[in-house]
């Protein structure tokens, strides 16, 4: 039985290798294997450049998240940095943007894993299944759930570099096919002009968004003032490498249309390339990479849910540490429970579309608090946070109407909710008025 007494504090468990795997898992979900087509859609020929963007934001990001997490080793990540750098409000709407946003990925990992694992009628039951198991792995302890991400994350890089292999070959083969379509489209404009080219980051920067996990358990990482800010680069580092090759060989494979036409992008690349056999093991990798995904997500949603439950923006309840076990186990049954009801009653297509606005919300607030950070705690230059300020607001209005409609509207809730709860404590701390 979790211990209630004693303060809320979790142990340094992680290894600097431990917060590596942890970011990649958090990264490497089952986005890769179809983000790519309807990005294609939106940039045509200019893929690639529409996936620079994204890179170049996400690199901004991650420099910010790496220099705050370094002066403030603590559990929350851009909800403590917002707070410590721009005050209570600020640091609430990113923390709150992160747990609904996130609290909806991790529905979304769960239930891409009952598709490709589970006839249709039991998806549903699987996917709570599924969030169940790997919660309760995540109460044994931070390291366990960092050993499922290392079985999960390793077999799905594996089988991404052979997709990555297949393509390289089928371009070099076939230099007078879909290749040569590419490089000639990459000159003539996208229909969807730049707008569409924002699209495509847009959609490309949360197949990696995952790197502010390792934040998010900072107060579990040893020696965290340099082993956050070398890993998150790191992790980021490997995958932008990996999307990147992976992107190059797709269009050059496939061509502009037929990436954007595709169902299954690298099973499509896996067959162009004769490389047949390589079809079963992509679907157990989808299916390895949702979960990985989820084993990742599910951490860091919950300790931002610990530290915003320590300065009351949530229920101090959730507040509480297993002391045996160091991890917070309420905040970690109180997410779990929520991931689940989405799953059960949910349409998650609404939801997912927040969970972007929400992300980039999140590193806006990351960003802008990096910024005020003096020379003492500097480790980047000021303008990269600038630039990856001005890249997540340009990214948030390149989404959908209704995706920002409903992110709007679920901060505002979050908000009013805030405000209220602070004058009914403000009413309560007041001394009663004396009558005569």
């Amino acid at each position: 039985m979790p211990g209630t007494g004693g303060p809320p504090h979790v142990a340094r468990r992680l290894s600097p290798t431990d917060a590596v795997v942890l970011g990649l898992g958090a990264m490497i979900g089952a986005g890769v294997f179809g983000v790519f087509a309807p990005a294609a859609r939106a940039a045509g020929s200019l893929l690639l450049v529409g996936l620079a963007i994204a890179s170049a934001v996400a690199f901004c990001n991650a420099t910010a998240s790496a220099q705050l997490a370094a002066q403030y080793p603590v559990s929350g990540g851009t909800y403590v940095y917002g707070r410590e750098r721009l005050g209570p409000w600020a640091g609430f709407v990113a923390g709150w943007s992160f747990v609904i946003g996130k609290t909806a990925s991790c529905a979304a990992m769960a239930m891409t894993f009952a598709a490709y694992a589970a006839p249709e009628a039991w998806r549903r039951p699987v996917a709570v299944g599924a969030v169940v198991v790997v919660a309760g792995i995540g109460l044994t302890g931070v390291t366990r759930t960092a050993r499922l991400t290392h079985v999960l994350v390793v077999p799905v890089l594996v089988v991404l570099l052979a997709v990555l292999a297949a393509g390289v070959t089928s371009a070099r083969a076939g230099a007078t096919g879909p290749a040569a379509e590419a490089v000639e489209a990459a000159f003539r404009p996208t229909p969807g002009g730049w707008y569409g080219v924002l699209a495509s980051a847009a959609l490309l920067f949360f197949a990696f968004a995952g790197y502010a996990r390792i934040a998010t358990l900072g107060e579990e990482v040893r020696d965290p003032a340099q082993t956050i800010p070398r890993a998150i680069l790191l992790a980021l580092a490997v995958v932008l490498v990996l999307y990147t090759g992976l992107a190059a060989t797709a269009l050059a494979v496939l061509g502009a249309g037929g990436l954007a036409g595709s169902a299954a992008p690298l099973r499509d690349v896996a067959l162009a390339a004769g490389w047949g056999w390589l079809v079963p093991a992509l679907g157990v990798a989808v299916t390895l990479g949702a979960l990985g995904a989820l084993a990742a997500l599910l951490p860091g949603v919950s300790r931002t849910v610990l530290a915003m439950a320590r300065e009351h923006d949530l229920p101090p309840a959730l507040a509480a540490v297993d002391r045996r076990r160091g991890v917070p186990w309420r905040a970690e049954v109180a997410v779990a429970a929520a991931v689940c009801v989405l799953v059960l009653v949910a349409d998650l297509r609404a939801a997912l579309g927040f969970s972007s606005f929400g992300v980039l919300l999140y590193y806006a607030v990351a960003n802008a608090a990096a910024w005020t950070q003096g020379a003492g705690h500097r480790r980047f230059p000021r303008w990269l946070q600038a630039c990856g300020l001005v890249g997540c607001l340009a990214l948030v209005a390149a989404l959908p109407v209704t995706s920002i409609a409903i992110g709007i509207a679920v901060v505002v809730a979050g908000v009013v909710a805030r405000a209220a709860w602070q004058v009914r404590g403000r009413r309560r701390l007041r001394p009663p008025t004396a009558t005569g």
